[in-house]
């Protein structure tokens, strides 16, 4: 089996399994307790605290609080900063066509509760232009939340000049990086970033535990009440394993991450000089402002179900979209954001790769990928449409 999905999620590593299964045997006790075993609890909470510290560039443990993962974290920073925003009159928020649904689904119900949102467009390349978020922000503007790195696509935002933007403006600026901590370098200083989402399962942590970071002074909104853990700011008894094995990942994706990187951009490099052999495709982002493993084409005349389900019958795990909409048979909003019309973004392809992955495999997803799309086109009445000159090719 080629395991080409790690943008969905990752396996755990090693040294997080060990670590985990080590604190659910040792450190088994209720942090909050004041008895050995729940201090000894405690402590393995702290260190693991302070190893996300470090790891993302934060001052202090205050800034950051423990989560389920990148949803809730997404969540709670935009409830946060809008329940600033409600209390000083500001009611006015700005974000991108392509967020996570985590972001869009809450940005919604904003909007139900009064709140104006202003969804930037995408360019073509998947980029984010920082003069139009600057041209975007009005005296009302509460918030600015814009992905770090696309989860489909794989585009890195230039989140720093973004950042500084809405520094300079007083502006609270949040970023869900949940595909970008543990892959690129993040420091939510040099940044400038006021509040920031990263989930532990999209660099070989556990499923089910992440973090939300606040920089020190913004009073935080509660989302879960009912006890004092995480200053008071996420009730609910810590998740200490989950927790531990969460900065025990980070840590090591941190101090691999240069090595990785170089690594697996060599080989998404040649998945992308192989599959555009294929006649009538054309990848999706910018090709090099992308993240090192990430790579999405669209394919004209075929279906991304098709294709998945035929691919995996060779033995590669793939996804047409984001892990979230993966029952969904509508086609990537990330997609029609950066322009795809439907009949070619229904065709898309994300192949998700790390540095396990060899040059052979390399080699055999390439081969498979232009077989299955040859096939399907094959006896696609669109493809034979196209090819007659009844409809005119896109790509």
């Amino acid at each position: 089996m080629i395991y080409a999905d790690n943008a969905a999620t990752t396996k755990m590593s090693d040294a997080a399994i060990e670590a985990m299964c080590a604190c659910m045997k040792e450190n088994y006790g209720n942090p909050s307790s004041l008895y050995g075993v729940g201090q000894k609890a405690k402590e393995a909470l702290e260190s693991a605290r302070d190893e996300v510290i470090k790891a993302i560039g934060a001052d202090n443990f205050r800034e950051i609080i423990f989560t389920s993962g990148g949803s809730e974290a997404d969540n709670q920073a935009i409830r946060t900063a809008a329940e600033i925003g409600r209390k000083a009159g500001k009611m006015h928020i700005i974000s991108t066509a392509f967020e996570h649904h985590a972001v869009l689904h809450t940005l919604k119900r904003l909007e139900k509760e009064g709140f104006e949102v202003t969804l930037l467009d995408v360019h073509e390349n998947g980029l984010i232009r920082p003069e139009e978020v600057d041209a975007a922000i009005r005296e009302d503007t509460c918030l600015v939340t814009i992905m770090y790195a696309n989860n489909e696509i794989g585009t890195i935002q230039p989140i720093r000049e973004i950042g500084a933007i809405c520094r300079a403006k007083n502006v609270l600026f949040h970023t869900d990086a949940v595909q970008a901590v543990g892959h690129i370098p993040v420091n939510v200083k040099e940044d400038n970033i006021d509040m920031l989402s990263a989930s532990a399962h999209k660099f070989h942590g556990p499923k089910g535990s992440g973090f939300l970071y606040v920089r020190k002074g913004i009073p935080i909104t509660n989302l879960i009440e009912g006890g004092a853990q995480e200053r008071g700011k996420r009730a609910g008894t810590e998740n200490v394993p989950g927790i531990v094995a969460t900065a025990v990942a980070l840590k090591d994706a941190i101090e691999k991450m240069d090595q990785n990187a170089e690594i697996t951009k060599a080989k998404r490099d040649r998945l992308i000089a192989g599959l555009k052999e294929i006649p009538h495709s054309a990848i999706n982002g910018d090709e090099d402002r992308r993240l090192p493993g990430n790579v999405n084409f669209c394919f004209e005349g075929i279906e991304g179900e098709s294709l998945l389900l035929l691919l995996d019958d060779k033995g590669i795990q793939a996804s047409s979209g984001s892990a979230c909409t993966s029952g969904s048979l509508d086609p990537s909003h990330v997609l029609l954001a950066i322009g795809r019309v439907h009949d070619v973004a229904h065709g898309s392809l994300r192949l998700s790769i790390n540095e396990e992955i060899t040059d052979e495999e390399v080699e055999y997803v390439i081969k498979s990928v232009k077989e299955v799309v040859e096939y399907l086109r094959s006896f696609s009445p669109i493809w034979r449409d196209l090819v007659a000159g009844r409809k005119k090719f896109i790509l």
